[in-house]
C-alpha cells in the first residue's frame, strides 16, 4: 500500500510538471538557443556518471537545444558506459561529442552514443577492446572464452548505438574486435589482429560513392568553434561544472543502507529519551548525508530533504500535540517514506510517467501502443528494506534493555527540581516515592508528569503511556523519576 501511495503522489507531482502549459515557459527559452557543455574527464567511473546525469537533467529542464560532451578520457568500466548510454538517450535535443584530446575505450563507446562526433587537432579516438584489471590494479590477460563472450556483448550494445546514430558499424567493431579487418576503397585501414585507433584526420577522411566520413564530422579547434559549426554561434552556452564531491557521492551511495540504519536507530533512541541529544543529532546527520549523496549523484534534488522534514514535523504534531489523531501521523509517515525513496530515485524532467494522447489539449490519454515510463524505484526500496530489516532486531533489543542501562540514565534530563548531586536526587526520589500524578505529555518512555504543583521529568520502564493517564512514582532512572501506570 505504501508503494502505491508513493507512486501516486510522485506520479501526480511529475505529471503536473510535465503538463505545464507552454505559456508558463520563459520567453527567452523560445527565442535564444541553449547549448549545454558537459565535461567527460578522467576514467569512466561513477563520478563521471553523476556529472553527465546532472548535466543532462539540467539541459532537459532548461529545454536546451544541444548537449555537447567535452571528452578527454582513457576509458573505464563497461557497466558505467552502458548506464551513460541510457542517460544520453533521454535527452531529446541534438547530442554531440567533442574529442578534446583522447577518447579511448569506453570514451569511444560514449562518443558513438551521440549523434555527431567532432575532434580537436591531434586528437585520437578508438582502442576500445575490453581489458581485465588485475588485483593490483594493472592489466592482466583475459581468458579467451571470457574475451569472446565480453566482446560479443559489447559489440551488440555498441552496434545498436552506431546504427541509431548513423555510424559505420564495421568501423566501431574494428575498435573492439581485433579479429576484424577494416577496408575502404581498396585501402586497408586496420589489419586483422590490430585494434583500430584513429587520429582526427583519419576519422574525418571520406570514402565511397557517398563520400561519407569514416567516423568524425570534422576537426574544430574549440567548443566555441564547434558551436558555430553546428549553427549555435549565437546560442547561450552553459558549462556544467563538477561539484568536486562526485567521488564522495560514490562512497555515500555504497553505504546508503548503513546511513539509513544509523538514521533509524538514532532517531528511535532520541524518541525514547527525554529532550534532544547526541543520538538525535547522529540520526539527522546520517539522513542528511544520505540525501546529500542523492544530490551529488544527480539523482534527485535537495527538495526531498524538505519533504522529509515536513514528515517529521507531522509525526511530532501527532505524538506530542495532537496524539491519537492518526491521520496526521499517517501523512507524516508517507512524507518520510516518499522522501527517502525519491531522494535516491533517478527522475528526468519533461519525461511524463504516464502517456498523453495526441488529440490536442483536453484529450484523453491514449494507452494502446504507448508504454508507461515509471522511474526505477528498485535501488532506493532495496536500500530502505535492508535498513528496516536490520533495524528490527536492534530496536527490539534497545526497547528491551535500554531503559535498564547506565547509558540511558546518562542521557535523560535532570529532574524537575534541577538538583544534580546524588544526595539531592536521593532525597527528591524519597520525597516523591509513592506519589500519584497525571501525565501531561505522552511518555515514550520519557515525558512530563504533574506531581502536586510540580511538573517533573519522568520515565517509564519501557512501556508507552498516553497523555492524561494517572501514574505512580516507584523509583528513579538517573535523574528522572521512574513511574508506572496506576
Amino acid at each position: 500500500m505504501s508503494l502505491a501511495v508513493l507512486m501516486v503522489v510522485t506520479g501526480l507531482f511529475t505529471l503536473s510538471q510535465a503538463q505545464m502549459p507552454d505559456n508558463a515557459l520563459s520567453d527567452q527559452s523560445s527565442s535564444v538557443k541553449t547549448v549545454y557543455v558537459v565535461p567527460v574527464r578522467d576514467d569512466i567511473m561513477p563520478p563521471i556518471v553523476y556529472i553527465i546525469r546532472r548535466g543532462v537533467k539540467e539541459a532537459m529542464a532548461a529545454e536546451a537545444d544541444c548537449l555537447i560532451l567535452d571528452m578527454e578520457t582513457n576509458g573505464g568500466r563497461v557497466d558505467i558506459t552502458e548506464e551513460i548510454f541510457d542517460i544520453i538517450g533521454k535527452f531529446k535535443g541534438e547530442t554531440v561529442t567533442y574529442v578534446n584530446t583522447d577518447a579511448y575505450s569506453a570514451g569511444a563507446f560514449i562518443a558513438v552514443a551521440t549523434e555527431k562526433i567532432y575532434m580537436a587537432p591531434q586528437s585520437v579516438i578508438g582502442a576500445a577492446a575490453p581489458i581485465m584489471m588485475g588485483p593490483t590494479g594493472g592489466v592482466s590477460e583475459m581468458p579467451s572464452t571470457m574475451e569472446v563472450k565480453i566482446n560479443s556483448a559489447i559489440r551488440a550494445r555498441i552496434r545498436t548505438q552506431a546504427e541509431k546514430n548513423g555510424y559505420a558499424v564495421d568501423v566501431i567493431e574494428a575498435m573492439v574486435d581485433k579479429s576484424k579487418k577494416l577496408e575502404r576503397d581498396g585501402k586497408i585501414i586496420c589489419e586483422e589482429g590490430d585494434i583500430l585507433t584513429l587520429t582526427n584526420l583519419e576519422a574525418e577522411a571520406k570514402y565511397g560513392e557517398e563520400n561519407a566520413p569514416l567516423l568524425s564530422s570534422g576537426t574544430v579547434g574549440s567548443i566555441g568553434e564547434l558551436m558555430g559549426e553546428l549553427g549555435y554561434a549565437e546560442a547561450k552556452r552553459v558549462d556544467v561544472k563538477p561539484l568536486g564531491a562526485e567521488q564522495l557521492g560514490t562512497w555515500i551511495n555504497a553505504i546508503s543502507p548503513l546511513l539509513l540504519l544509523i538514521g533509524i536507530i538514532g532517531l528511535y533512541i532520541e524518541f525514547k529519551t527525554p529532550g534532544f541529544g547526541v543520538f538525535g543529532a547522529i540520526g539527522i546527520a546520517s539522513l542528511g548525508v544520505y540525501f546529500f549523496g542523492g544530490y551529488v549523484s544527480g539523482l534527485a534534488g535537495i527538495e526531498w530533504i524538505g519533504i522529509f522534514v515536513l514528515g517529521v514535523a507531522f509525526l511530532v504534531i501527532e505524538l506530542f500535540l495532537l496524539p491519537g489523531t492518526i491521520i496526521i501521523g499517517l501523512i507524516g509517515g508517507v512524507c518520510i517514506l516518499v522522501s527517502l525513496v525519491m531522494g535516491m530515485t533517478d527522475i528526468y524532467p519533461e519525461l511524463p510517467w504516464f502517456p498523453v494522447g495526441e488529440g490536442g489539449e483536453g484529450s484523453l490519454p491514449q494507452i494502446e501502443g504507448i508504454d508507461f515510463a515509471l522511474p526505477d524505484f528498485s535501488r532506493p526500496i532495496r536500500d530502505l528494506t535492508i535498513a528496516v530489516l536490520l533495524s528490527i532486531p536492534i530496536i527490539w533489543a534497545l526497547a528491551k534493555y535500554l531503559p535498564y542501562t547506565n547509558m540511558f540514565a546518562s542521557f535523560t534530563s535532570s529532574a524537575a527540581s534541577g538538583v544534580e548531586s546524588v544526595a539531592a536526587v536521593a532525597a527528591e526520589v524519597e520525597a516523591r516515592l509513592g506519589q500519584v500524578g497525571e501525565s501531561t505529555t505522552p511518555l515514550n518512555p520519557g515525558g512530563k508528569v504533574m506531581l502536586g504543583d510540580d511538573l517533573c521529568s519522568v520515565v517509564t520502564q519501557g512501556e508507552m503511556i498516553s497523555t492524561g493517564v494517572r501514574v505512580k512514582v516507584i523509583g528513579h532512572r538517573g535523574n528522572d523519576l521512574l513511574v508506572v501506570e496506576e
